[in-house]
């Protein structure tokens, strides 16, 4: 069978539900050799003119954070925009750990409103990524952590998500807590016997309006781009990870439609770096204890202020000052908010905006740009290059604050957290380097990496 060729223009049209999830769809297609752009709001018509050979156009959004209404409200104008480019493939990208509920960050609600815009036809999920630690088995997504696999709800962290914890790992059960459209399955099995084909027919036949991918290792990655960009229609509305990109990159490859992998440019180092944290993850935790033994100067954001106005801008204030005085010491500064779930910081926010009576998603949200003020003024202060922002639920809402609105990728660190350039017409942080790390990604260097712009050698 003759592969489909890749027509001119955008090839893929993704929203992402969360900034750090965005920049690895973005990483996965930069990285093939494919002109990216994500952009951090719904775009202008001359912002999108300014990316004229953009193959691949994302749109970073904070629907994870969000309850069904929000996305009812909020998800049709992207998703419009991005129908309107005519890509293949659109895709709505979400966490590799399936992060959602019901009441919160609804994937069942999105893809509802994405097959609305999109597309009436099957809609592919494709969660798992092998480059990520992500795999999939007769619908069970698992998960890497430490060097060992987990069934994502014995996951040490996703089972103890303070916002969304799994409890299921069949993720057609957990969807269909969310819609009630019906989910089928293509699995392994059928996949690597030649059976995909008959294994997706069968599926269709059924009713199923989502049929969910299994992905275990190159050749079901492979197979899964197949059945997405051969039997998907055109265009196709898909909903997943980063695994929908690398699943597409797959099979483009492997059928010559893209040139065999390229080494991508690597970044040189840089004197100081600035990085502010509202993860809760223990990756993270031990990413902030690695760089704090290595030079970089913590500062402790006290989130319990954030109930007050007043209290949170003294708070804001001397983060920063602290900042601006490790970096005249010659230290990184590093602020955050936890270090892991069982820093006594996050029951004591908790306690703090029940007390006050704060909607926690609005609490999140104040946290989020809470840093991002903080970053913003640290770097447009000093005329620092380089930057971090860590956790998926906050690093929206900061990356909002740095009056950017596009991000292009520069070069890996480590998988989905690449090194981006900022883009902002009339900021001065046009330029800037900046790496959007979700909780659970990267290796315990990874902020020292940051500063290095790459990994020493092995």
């Amino acid at each position: 069978m003759t592969a489909r060729p890749l027509p001119d223009g955008p090839l893929v049209a993704f929203y992402g539900d969360d900034f750090t999830g965005s920049s690895a769809a973005m990483e996965v297609l930069a990285f093939a050799g494919l002109e990216t752009v994500l952009f951090l709001s719904t775009p202008a018509p001359e912002r999108l003119a300014a990316f004229p050979g953009a193959r691949a156009v994302g749109i970073a959004g904070v629907a994870r954070s969000q309850p069904p209404a929000w996305m009812d409200r909020e998800l049709p104008a992207p998703f419009r925009l991005l129908a309107g480019l005519q890509a293949p493939v659109a895709h709505y990208k979400v966490c590799s750990t399936f992060d959602s509920a019901p009441h919160l960050g609804s994937i069942g609600r999105a893809i509802e409103i994405g097959r609305g815009i999109f597309s009436g036809g099957w809609t592919p999920m494709v969660v798992a990524d092998p480059g990520m630690g992500r795999y999939q088995s007769f619908g069970h997504l698992f998960a890497m952590a430490d060097g060992r696999g987990h069934r994502l709800d014995r996951h040490p962290t996703m089972a103890r998500h303070p916002a969304t914890p799994m409890d299921e790992a069949d993720l057609a059960r957990h969807l269909a807590r969310q819609t009630d459209l019906p989910v089928g399955l293509v699995d392994f099995v059928a996949m690597k016997r030649g059976e995909g084909d008959a294994a997706l027919d069968r599926a269709r036949a059924e009713g199923a309006a989502i049929i969910s991918l299994d992905v275990l290792d190159s050749e079901t990655l492979a197979e899964a781009g197949r059945l997405i960009w051969e039997r998907g229609g055109a265009p196709v509305f898909a909903v997943g990870s980063q695994g929908v990109e690398a699943s597409l990159v797959a099979y483009w490859r492997a059928a010559g439609l893209l040139p065999a992998e390229a080494a991508p440019a690597r970044c040189g180092p840089v004197a100081r770096i600035a990085v502010v944290s509202g993860s809760v993850s223990p990756a993270t935790a031990g990413q902030i204890a690695h760089a704090l033994d290595h030079g970089f100067s913590g500062i402790r954001l006290d989130a319990r202020r954030l109930v007050d106005d007043e209290a949170w801008e003294r708070e804001i204030g001397r983060a920063v000052a602290e900042a601006r005085a490790a970096l005249d010491a010659g230290r990184d500064p590093l602020v955050y908010s936890a270090a892991g779930p069982d820093d006594p910081a996050v029951a004591a926010q908790r306690e703090a905006v029940r007390m006050a009576g704060l909607d926690p998603v609005a609490a999140s949200e104040r946290l989020g740009a809470g840093l991002g003020r903080i970053l913003r003024a640290i770097v447009g202060s000093t005329g620092l290059t380089r930057a971090a922002i860590a956790g998926g639920d906050t690093s929206g809402h900061a990356a909002l604050q740095l009056g950017i609105d596009a991000l292009t990728a520069l070069g890996p660190l480590d998988p989905g957290a690449p090194l981006c350039r900022a883009h902002g017409a009339g900021t001065s942080l046009d330029g800037l380097e900046l790496a959007l790390k979700g909780g659970q990604v990267g290796r315990p260097d990874f902020f020292t990496a940051l500063r290095q712009g790459r990994r020493p050698p092995a």
